[in-house]
């Protein structure tokens, strides 16, 4: 293995790590505020971390966008996507959460023949089938356990996840990084924070720490995902994204003493296992750019 491979396997996962410990303080952060509040928060304690190194090279000029109605149409999916994303955390554990989630990257795959008219193979088209029954297999669709609420949120943020990555590859196309990351954040925390308004609770000086750490974590872990992809390719490092299911039973058992069920995990293997075949397929076909990232 190249040194710059291992570069960015290493990057991507503390990106991972990082991103893990950043839904472990909102859902900490939940249990005192409603999710649409700490939705906003956590687009708010993003930004200033976001503006530092544009500030530091005085690069406004790349802040300029050519397609506002792109930008907020895709906010109000992100306001949706992380919105429903904490609530699920709210709900249940991280590791319930990171399980149904990952099916994220199935469903970018399938999305991508309608909205992108890209063709997916019968093979593909076998292990979405395959990853959706793994987390129907998870939801319990008896209504046992917790398929309720919690659950089919996660389904939600998982579908705005990947609308939301489909809107960015065309995004993409026109509009800088900075554009795409800043307008992003602060439009959905304007959409998250006038939702949050009438049921608005002021912070207690206690949890500034928690914000902190949000809008610390958060960023060091987009700057990790970054170089992680610029220093190895997507095919090599988007496996390693399935780390989170790891660090959310560890964060799961230190912090609230729980652990998943063994249904939760058999449904997680087999997402993992249909998302780790698509990512084997694209690796063959190298005018693909898998897309990746967390809420």
């Amino acid at each position: 293995m190249s040194n710059r491979r291992a570069k960015g396997i290493a990057a991507m996962i503390g990106a991972v790590a990082l991103f893990s410990a950043m839904d472990a303080l909102l859902k900490l952060l939940v249990e005192h505020y409603p999710p649409m509040q700490v939705t906003a928060l956590r687009g708010l304690a993003s930004i200033p971390f976001l503006l530092l190194p544009i500030v530091i090279r005085g690069r406004w000029s790349r802040l300029k966008p050519t397609r506002w109605h792109w930008h907020v149409a895709r906010a109000a999916i992100g306001v949706v996507m992380l919105g429903s994303f904490i609530y699920a955390v709210q709900r249940l554990s991280l590791a319930d959460t990171y399980a149904i989630f990952m099916c994220a990257p199935l469903l970018i795959v399938a999305l991508s023949v309608p909205l992108l008219r890209e063709k997916v193979a019968p093979g593909q088209w076998a292990a979405i089938a395959v990853g959706l029954a793994g987390v129907i297999v998870m939801l319990r669709p008896t209504g046992a356990g917790w398929a309720t609420l919690g659950g089919l949120a996660a389904v939600l943020s998982a579908v705005c996840y990947a609308v939301s990555a489909i809107a960015l590859r065309v995004l993409s196309r026109t509009e800088t990084t900075e554009s795409l990351v800043v307008y992003f954040t602060a439009l959905l925390s304007l959409g998250a924070g006038l939702i949050a308004l009438p049921g608005w609770r002021p912070m207690v000086l206690a949890d500034l720490p928690l914000l902190l750490g949000i809008g610390v974590f958060g960023s060091i872990a987009q700057y990790l995902i970054t170089e992680a992809f610029r220093n190895a390719p997507a095919s090599v490092v988007a496996p390693f994204e399935y780390t989170a299911l790891l660090w959310g039973v560890v964060l799961d058992l230190v912090v609230w003493k729980v652990l998943p069920g063994a249904i939760t995990l058999v449904g997680g293997v087999v997402v993992i296992g249909a998302g780790l075949y698509l990512i084997a397929r694209e690796r063959q076909l190298p005018t693909a750019v898998p897309d990746g990232g967390q809420p």
